[in-house]
């Protein structure tokens, strides 16, 4: 079998590829202009476990 120079081997072509996507990620990443921020809970409502309604069925129906 004979290669031509021009083209790449196959491992050689899929680290380029590789690292092509991943520096394409790092470079939309870097591009983005919003900013999330975090939920903050509101002070004086209780955030947590409630037990609701269609809890306490799904509990019942899981007893055995």
């Amino acid at each position: 079998m004979t290669q031509s120079k021009k083209s790449l081997p196959r491992r050689d072509f899929l680290k380029a590829a590789g690292i092509a996507g991943g520096a394409a990620g790092v470079a939309a990443a870097a591009l983005t202009t919003t900013s999330a921020k975090a939920a903050t809970p509101q002070a004086g409502k209780g955030s947590g476990y409630r037990e609701t309604e269609h809890i306490r069925k799904y509990y019942e129906s899981a007893r055995y």
